[in-house]
């Protein structure tokens, strides 16, 4: 099984956000929350990365926009998750987690 695009908000389950992280200054990743009426849990961050854009009022100087992990889940799913630090103006739950993808658990094809 390939990646599969998925693009679908997230709910962190509470209690259980990375404070390690959020005391270097980056969002707390959440260690444990649903998708599709699932509890996924984290096992471990295989790496993490940050996207980057210009200033949106012409100052020159860039901004983080996106904080990305991707992370093996205790079921040995591959997911790849990010944080909007600008939640989109549009949406009406101002979700700030997002699921981007899933792959193949560890061991398939």
């Amino acid at each position: 099984m390939k990646e599969e695009f998925i693009s679908e908000a997230i709910e962190p389950d509470p209690g259980t956000l990375d404070t390690e992280r959020m005391a270097a200054g980056e969002p707390g990743l959440p260690m444990s929350f649903k998708w599709r009426g699932r509890t996924v849990r984290v096992a471990q961050v295989v790496r993490s990365w940050k996207d980057t854009g210009a200033c949106r009022h012409g100052s020159g100087e860039k901004y983080i926009r996106k904080h990305w992990y991707e992370v093996l889940t205790d079921q040995g799913e591959k997911m790849k998750l990010y944080f909007e630090r600008q939640p989109r103006a549009k949406s009406k739950s101002r979700q700030r987690w997002w699921l981007y993808s899933k792959g193949a658990r560890e061991g398939e094809a």
